[in-house]
């Protein structure tokens, strides 16, 4: 079986895929790519089985009919963390610990930062939001600098072109030359739900749906955690949508 999924996720997806075939289920090969990219390949209806996007994106494609609304089952939570360069660091560790106290330290961080460095998809683009929000884009818009395509934060980190760089804590863990802060602070959280979804253009919905249901199981719980994802609220009874 084919899925595809954004580029986020690929390390856990891998894991509970190859967990999935260890229990017997139907082996699951996964392509990641940019998550837009992946909608896009999924509205044009290239052949998948399985579809693993934000759960707005998943949304969107529901809507348009390209997958299988009924069957849109959250599967991780990724949390925003706060990292700095640190060239005398190993693989940097993760950490569900806040970067700083409130949303007060976040702005203060923003407004003495030189350069931010900040990713593409949803949590760039809740990141953004924010600080429009608080009144801060005339202030340090110039200073913001979206990562490439291809292109982790932490690179930006590492190569000194920011100083400051927020991206989604599995994609900071394990990268070198960076030191990782810490999780945003409850009140100004921004947590991204990855979902799957069975693909319109599936040949074998069942089995694919058999799949989605071992990835959201609770037996593959410590196996989301130990990527640095949290569980969805429903099945940790304290993760957040």
């Amino acid at each position: 079986m084919r899925a595809i999924s954004s580029m986020a996720t690929r390390h856990l997806l891998r894991d509970l895929a190859d967990r999935a075939a260890g229990a017997g289920l139907t082996r699951l090969e996964i392509e990641s790519v940019g998550g837009v990219d992946a909608a896009r390949r999924v509205s044009a209806g290239e052949g998948f089985d399985l579809v693993f996007l934000a759960a707005d994106a998943l949304a969107g494609l529901a809507a348009g009919g390209h997958v299988d609304a009924a069957s849109v089952t959250s599967v991780a939570v990724s949390q925003v963390a706060v990292a700095v360069a640190d060239a005398t660091a190993g693989p940097a560790r993760g950490t569900a610990v806040p970067a700083y106290a409130d949303a007060v330290g976040v702005r203060h961080a923003l407004r003495s930062a030189v350069r931010i460095g900040y990713s593409t998809g949803p949590s760039g683009t809740a990141l953004v939001e924010m600080i429009r929000r608080w009144g801060l884009s005339g202030e340090i818009s110039d200073r913001l600098v979206q990562a490439r395509t291809g292109v982790p934060v932490a690179q930006l980190l590492a190569d000194g072109e920011v100083d400051l760089g927020f991206q989604q804590l599995s994609e900071l863990v394990g990268q070198p030359g960076i030191r990782i802060l810490g999780v945003l602070p409850r009140e100004c959280a921004i947590d991204t739900v990855f979902a799957g979804a069975v693909a319109a253009t599936a040949p074998m919905p069942e089995a694919a749906r058999e799949l989605l249901r071992f990835f959201s199981s609770e037996r593959v719980a410590s196996a989301i955690r130990s990527h640095s994802f949290d569980l969805p609220a429903q099945r940790s009874g304290g993760g957040r949508e």
